[in-house]
């Protein structure tokens, strides 16, 4: 059977990041990678609707190892796979990532110390083995099969077409179409704009309105800097720029919730001014950061709804029809395609299942040490983003610190990390403080989080910065043996 001191699972942002951190700390060691789709790029390759962009600029979106060259801070989503796919290829990944390949079971055996790896190759529905000493999952949190959409009465009655923003047909035209995406978030904020420049006659339906702030899509600073300043140079400067920008709106937000929301609505009012109620459907029952804020590149959708190619509702949908929907007011749209933008599906771990010395591990009732890995759950790792902050920022730490982690267990003879809850003071929390939809529904499939360090997550990239790059590896609770 064939063995790999690391398998990293997934080739997206973060199967990317630790790929690189293990070729950075640990050289002499072998690893594969497996992918589950045909190609690269996790996300940004899965995501083909209308206008697919990142919601956080590509200066921290971007890896800190590869600046960012492409003049749009705010990126679509074809220019980002093109940036991971010469990432990939300059650090010579492209080769060596198995692709069609599952992850379904992963077994540890402490006799071995080493993992058992079961695979399915997703064509054929073949299953393979391999061996590995570490292993480490690199799939995000949501399932890439199919999204979340809400059982709403009436849905099979509705003669139109139903869409999920996750599995966007090619053939979907949109010309003189009456559409009604239904959702306030990221996806709908992005999707809507770009509908009403196809031609589509568009109206959103939001349950509750989403706090919304416009920036421009070109950094204009960042262009400057880049013609006076060596590459890197300039590249760091306007990392740095942005991750202490947004870390203080984010604290401002947090410690003056008021003023935030304050702040926030007047932008609104400056883009839309009497066109529309923006204390009705821009005025969040939540405070700010308590869900993810949506990003609006150049005003592009307050743009489309001065023009009148958008028009946004805020009420519940009742039931669909044969011509449409209507909502709890009475009010009845007609469509002649429905987008349900709400949401995703969260899985944990890839979606594999996990045993540790024949025993199954119930991943809801383990606690993610350092973000990075799970309690009692020997040799394994896995990577979480934030949710106020752009992913590769806490990919980058989490991965480094990882690679550490393994660099220690070779260096020193070693065999086996297993964090082990040795104060009984610590106590569990949610995994994700956001009441966000998508994770409430899965709150008992995510680990949970501690107290306190070092089982407590942070959405703090300084503060993170400095607990990863001095927090030891031998810190009495990461048991190594």
């Amino acid at each position: 059977m064939e063995h790999v001191d690391v398998l990293v699972v997934g080739a997206g942002i973060s199967g990317i990041c630790a790929a690189h951190a293990l070729q950075q700390r640990c050289p002499d060691a072998s690893f594969a990678m497996v992918e589950a789709r045909e190609r690269l790029g996790g996300t940004w390759d899965l995501f083909r609707y209308p206008g697919i962009r990142s919601d956080s600029d590509m200066y921290t979106l971007g890896f800190s190892f590869r600046p960012w060259r492409d003049p749009k801070a705010i990126a679509d989503g074809p220019s980002i796979l093109a940036y991971l796919q010469e990432t990939a290829q300059s650090l010579g990944l492209t080769e060596r990532i198995r692709y069609g390949r599952r992850v379904e079971h992963v077994s540890w055996s402490s006799a071995e110390a080493r993992w058992t790896v079961r695979i399915r190759h997703v064509a054929t529905g073949e299953a393979e083995e391999l061996t590995a000493g570490f292993v480490w999952i690199c799939a995000g949190y949501y399932r890439y099969d199919q999204g979340y959409t809400p059982d709403f009465p009436g849905m099979a009655r509705f003669r139109g077409r139903i869409v999920h923003p996750q599995r966007w047909p090619d053939d979907l035209a949109l010309d003189g179409k009456r559409v009604v995406v239904i959702g306030s978030g990221a996806t709908a904020v992005t999707l809507v704009p770009e509908l009403a420049k196809a031609g589509a006659q568009v109206t959103m339906v939001q349950r509750s309105p989403t706090y919304m702030v416009s920036m421009p899509s070109v950094d204009r600073t960042a262009e400057r800097l880049r013609r006076v300043l060596p590459e890197r140079a300039a590249y760091g400067a306007v990392r740095w720029r942005n991750i202490l920008g947004s870390t203080a709106f984010y604290k401002f937000c947090q410690r003056f919730p008021g003023a935030a929301r304050r702040f926030v609505t007047r932008g609104v009012r400056r883009e839309l001014g009497d066109v529309l109620d923006v204390d009705t459907h821009f005025h969040p029952a939540y405070g700010p950061w308590d869900q993810r804020m949506c990003l609006v590149p150049d005003g592009d959708l307050f743009e489309a709804v001065r023009s009148g190619g958008v028009r946004i509702v805020t009420d519940h949908v009742d039931t669909f029809t044969e011509t449409g929907l209507v909502l709890t007011s009475g009010e009845a749209l007609d469509a002649d395609v429905v987008v349900t933008a709400t949401g995703l599906q969260l899985q944990f771990f890839g979606g594999a299942t996990a045993e540790v010395d024949g025993e199954p591990v119930s991943l809801g009732q383990t606690r993610m040490y350092m973000g990075a890995m799970l309690s009692d759950v020997p040799n394994a790792a896995f990577v979480m983003g934030y949710t106020n902050a752009s992913w590769t920022l806490k990919c980058e730490l989490v991965c480094d610190w990882v690679a550490r982690v393994i660099r220690h267990l070779r260096d020193h003879g070693l065999q086996r990390a297993v964090p082990r809850r040795t104060d009984p003071a610590v106590t569990d929390r949610p995994a994700i403080e956001m009441s966000s939809g998508y994770f409430q529904r899965a709150r008992e499939l995510l680990p949970q989080q501690g107290s306190a360090e070092p089982w407590r997550l942070h959405q703090d990239y300084l503060r993170d910065r400095r607990l990863y790059r001095r927090h030891p590896v031998d810190d009495g609770v990461l048991e190594l043996g």
